[in-house]
């Protein structure tokens, strides 16, 4: 280890840690000096300050600060640290121990490019610093420039929410598929909205070959602030017929945002499309409710097996315990029997009736090819047209289309 101020003379200082005590943080000494070798130093707080004014300072690269639970009474001082060190282009990767999410969140609005868990997992300080260095080398995308949204549209658009109740049930699949296939209805296809709000797991944004900003965690983080030309710089096109929201391009808590700040984000979004597609978390949090509230329609990805049994069985009293509109819940079983299979059909007759729920949507087996079209980043429709999963989803598209239609003339 070197310190940043005694050895400059010795070797060029690109990068520097900057903690309370950086012996607290051992594992972070051995992979800086793993990944830097002795190109890098440390800093007190304080001295971190002092040092950004030095003429040493503009070699610097990045820079660590190592925090945990006892400094966040200097949540001020840390916040001024990552202000200076981003006005003179120094990239910042937080590393954290036991620090609350509203500490995190705050010095990660502050600007910090990396949040990393301490004790660091093996490798990840290297993914990290290597993560920062492919964004500031990457060329933007020509198919992915942002919208230009009119300040003066109302549409008001309907809100379509896919949940899974259970891992691999197939909920983003259905989300990315279905907003692509509305996207895609009749020569004036309707404007649609694929909203991801798996904030830490969500996979819109790989299963559509996109990029994931950091705008994103500005724009869900700042959401009071946030107007029609602020949205629409955070959304990425797909082939300029399909709008997304991706997820954070890093892990962030669920409750980094407010059920006031997913209204927010719902309002402006139906403002200018036909069809807001929201893909959800697993886990039911606090704006869950908001997202019910908002949907038109709202899926319950489930598979025939106990766990999506238990899970539904779960979720509708959680629903009817808070007297929350369960009837807005509709059940869409993925990997469903097929139409020769009896047993199978007896099966989910069973599963509905035993749950007293009533399965709505039943979506083929797509197979190996919808996993593949996930993996390269392409809907379905372009990967595997014939698909009997892309047929369904499809057929979906084009009725719920209808009935927005038809709701619109009768209005």
């Amino acid at each position: 280890m070197s310190s940043a101020m005694p050895q400059r003379d010795l070797a060029p200082i690109v990068a520097c840690t900057i903690s309370r005590d950086v012996q607290n943080f051992d594992l972070l000494i051995e992979d800086m000096e793993a990944a830097l070798g002795e190109a890098w130093g440390d800093l007190g707080f304080a001295e971190a300050l002092a040092f950004f004014n030095q003429p040493e300072a503009e070699a610097l690269e990045f820079v660590a600060l190592a925090i945990d639970r006892e400094d966040e009474d200097n949540l001020v001082l840390l916040g001024e640290i990552i202000s200076q060190a981003k006005a003179r282009d120094i990239d910042v990767i937080l590393i954290a121990e036991d620090v609350t999410p509203a500490s995190l969140h705050q010095l990660l609005r502050k600007g910090a490019d990396e949040f990393v868990p301490y004790p660091l997992p093996e490798n990840e300080l290297q993914a990290a610093i290597d993560r920062i260095a492919a964004q500031k080398q990457e060329p933007p995308h020509p198919a992915q420039g942002n919208s230009n949204l009119s300040t003066g549209s109302a549409k008001e658009g309907a809100v379509i929410v896919v949940h899974g109740l259970a891992g691999g049930t197939g909920s983003t699949t259905l989300a990315v598929n279905l907003a692509w296939e509305l996207a895609n209805i009749g020569k004036e296809a309707p404007g649609v909205c694929l909203i991801d709000l798996d904030l830490q797991y969500g996979s819109v944004a790989t299963y559509l070959d996109l990029p994931r900003r950091e705008i994103i965690f500005d724009l869900i983080s700042e959401t009071s602030s946030m107007d029609d030309e602020m949205f629409g710089q955070a959304l990425l096109h797909f082939e300029d017929k399909l709008h997304v929201l991706t997820a954070p391009a890093d892990m962030v808590p669920l409750d980094l945002i407010s059920s006031e700040d997913v209204q927010r984000i719902i309002d402006i979004a139906r403002k200018h499309f036909d069809y807001v597609v929201i893909d959800m978390p697993k886990t039911l949090i606090q704006w869950s409710e908001t997202a019910l509230q908002a949907a038109h329609v709202y899926f319950a990805m489930i598979e025939l097996d106990m766990r999506s049994a238990q899970n539904a069985l779960r979720l509708k009293r959680a629903l009817q315990s808070e007297d929350l509109p369960f009837d807005k819940i509709r059940f869409a079983l993925n990997r469903a029997p097929k139409f020769t299979d009896l047993s199978g059909k007896s099966r989910v007759k069973r599963m509905a009736e035993s749950l007293d729920i009533s399965i709505d949507l039943q979506l083929p087996d797509g197979g190996k090819p919808v996993t593949q079209a996930c993996d390269h980043g392409l809907p379905m429709s372009s990967s595997c047209g014939k698909n009997p999963l892309r047929r369904e989803i499809a057929k979906l598209a084009q009725s719920l289309n209808a009935i927005g239609q038809d709701e619109a003339e009768a209005a």
